[in-house]
């Protein structure tokens, strides 16, 4: 049987109709790898869509789901089918546990041939997306595909916002049968923010809500990213610097204020307490009598835990979805409603009440600002910490007011980004609290750098996490981007070698340690310039180097770190 099950046509096709209406629904790019459907679909079958190839379908995977994020609408990714589809969805996993708006694509072997695990590279595509989908399908009907693609942002815009998976038989992607482009399907509809729950009834939940506010003494907002999904952002700030309430984040919605705003908490990490030898969560939540937290998921890894420090507290939670975690989080009040319209009910039931007597955390800002200031000159490698203000200082000397993204990959020195790192904007620090998976920093500084082309991308990426998804630096070369990328190499998985001493007290070195990699040529090999800096005036002019060069560039650190097993109690579930 021939596996070329379609050739030339004049004929508009199921993939001219495909990107017709993925157009329509404002997607430009469709990121991914191609396999033998080629022969059904070339992607420039229609006018006004790009397709991004990338080395591994993973990084695909995540540059539309950064793009998502950023953008607040869906993008797109592709994979070919069997393998192509398997390595992509580590890629949807990361859309689905960070919250973005993924329409994920893949081929699958012809209608007249799918017998999956029996027939060559043929998988069960739906089943193996359906755990990690809002909505999977499977072409059946080529007139049908404007239907599937409608379904599949509907549901990937609904909260909580995830990826939508199109299974698609390369023979059907390439038929012509009941294919007419200027049939009138309607207006695409794409919901201009994420759909919510509502619950009937949850202004009352929300007036109880004010009423807790009403009687606080020492108030606090934990906000997450569906706040920022909701566009309750400027709301969340006015109604905070009018009742003096400070604002604490989650990794991800790092940003919501200014870096330098006296109501910016900071985000929280559970290692906080142990990177910093200071009990940073008690000096945070320890004061406070009321937590309100603004678009709360617990997939962003805050855990109730953390805030329940001190005194008992009251809580209110607001979401745009039913608590699905009620063991973890039981709150006095929880209002399930769009974020933004709670924050205007709350702003209009706290009208003239005196603003609150926020507690002070100038211990901690003092131990932070002595990290981020230290001056010595370590000989087995720079610290994390130095390397962040370095980025910092840079990034506000050339960025305009409110711009600029540092990304951040996993691994120990992403804890460190989110205690130090700077952040101006919403997602102005970027990683994946939900996922996180190695290699995602490459790939997520490509969808940052796309989605805001004009402002500068910084990417902090360890040795480890940045080789097992390096192939792609020739997809940044090819593309252009003009990203900085640090790579703080100290030839070890740093956060499992943590982990190990949190647990045996001791490393075993044959599961953490690797032999040198010299990135400096490897990016060189892919058509990167580099350099590797080994003190601060190095990676300063480095970093300044790299922005003024207007491409991509990488610049090696030799780190080391100084972490000891205490201090992370916090990390207990």
């Amino acid at each position: 049987m021939s596996r070329v099950s379609t050739g030339p046509s004049a004929q508009p096709t199921t993939a001219h109709a495909l990107l017709k209406r993925l157009t329509e629904h404002g997607i430009e790019k469709v990121f991914g790898v191609v396999g033998r459907e080629a022969a059904s679909i070339l992607f420039d079958e229609q006018d006004g869509i790009e397709f991004v190839l990338t080395r591994h379908e993973f990084t695909a995977g995540v540059a539309a789901d950064v793009l998502a994020r950023i953008s607040g609408r869906p993008q797109a990714c592709w994979a070919t089918l069997g393998p192509g589809m398997t390595n992509l969805t580590t890629g949807m996993a990361t859309s689905a546990l960070d919250r973005s708006p993924v329409i994920a694509m893949a081929a699958q072997s012809e209608s007249h041939d799918i017998f999956p695990n029996d027939t060559h590279q043929c998988l069960d595509l739906v089943k193996i997306a359906e755990p990690i989908s809002k909505y999977a399908a499977e072409l059946q009907r080529p007139r049908e595909i404007t239907d599937l693609v409608d379904s599949a942002v509907v549901s990937a815009m609904t909260e909580p916002v995830g990826p939508s998976f199109l299974s698609l038989p390369v023979d059907l992607l390439g038929s012509s049968e009941g294919i007419d482009l200027a049939a009138d399907h309607g207006p695409a509809g794409t919901p201009a923010k994420p759909i919510t729950a509502v619950q009937p009834g949850w202004e009352r939940r929300a007036d109880e809500a004010v009423a807790l506010v009403r009687e606080a003494a020492r108030p606090v907002f934990v906000v997450g990213a569906s706040a920022i999904r909701s566009g309750a952002v400027p709301a969340v700030r006015a109604l905070a610097e009018r009742l003096n309430i400070p604002v604490i984040t989650t990794y991800i919605a790092k940003g919501v204020l200014p870096q330098g705003h006296e109501l910016n908490y900071g985000a929280v990490t559970g290692y906080m307490d142990g990177i910093l030898s200071f009990p940073a969560l008690e000096t945070l939540f320890g004061p406070a009598d009321l937590v309100l937290t603004l678009g709360y998921d617990y997939a962003e890894d805050l855990r109730p835990s953390m805030w329940e420090r001190g005194p008992a507290k009251k809580t209110v939670r607001v979401s745009p979805t039913a608590n699905p975690v009620p063991r973890i989080y039981r709150p006095t009040v929880d209002v399930v409603t769009d974020v933004l319209a709670f924050v205007e009910h709350l702003d209009a039931g706290t009208g003239g009440l005196q603003a609150k007597d926020r507690h002070d955390i100038a211990p901690l800002r003092e131990r932070i600002a002595e990290f981020l200031s230290d001056p010595e000159q370590y000989t087995d490698g720079m610290r994390v910490h130095q390397v962040i203000d370095s980025m910092n200082t840079v990034l506000a000397d050339i960025a305009a007011p409110g711009e600029g993204t540092i990304v951040s990959d996993i691994g120990f020195f992403r804890h460190y980004g989110v205690l130090f790192a700077r952040a101006d904007q919403p997602y102005g620090f970027l990683t994946s609290a939900g996922c996180s998976s190695f290699g995602y920093g490459i790939a997520a500084a490509i969808g940052a750098q796309l989605a805001r082309p004009g402002q500068p991308t910084f990417l902090i990426a360890g040795d480890g996490g940045f080789h097992s998804n390096s192939a792609d630096l020739e997809t940044v070369a090819r593309l252009g981007l003009p990203i900085v990328m640090v790579v703080v190499n100290n030839d070890t998985n740093g956060l499992i070698e943590l982990y190990q001493n949190i647990g045996h007290q001791r490393s075993h070195a044959p599961a953490i340690k690797f032999t040198g990699v010299d990135f400096v040529q490897l990016a060189q090999a892919n058509g990167v310039d580099g350099t590797k800096a080994t003190t601060r005036d190095e990676l300063l002019a480095a970093l300044r180097k790299g922005i003024e060069l207007g491409r991509p560039y990488l610049i090696e650190v030799p780190v080391a770190y100084d972490f000891t097993a205490g201090g992370f109690g916090a990390l207990k579930i």
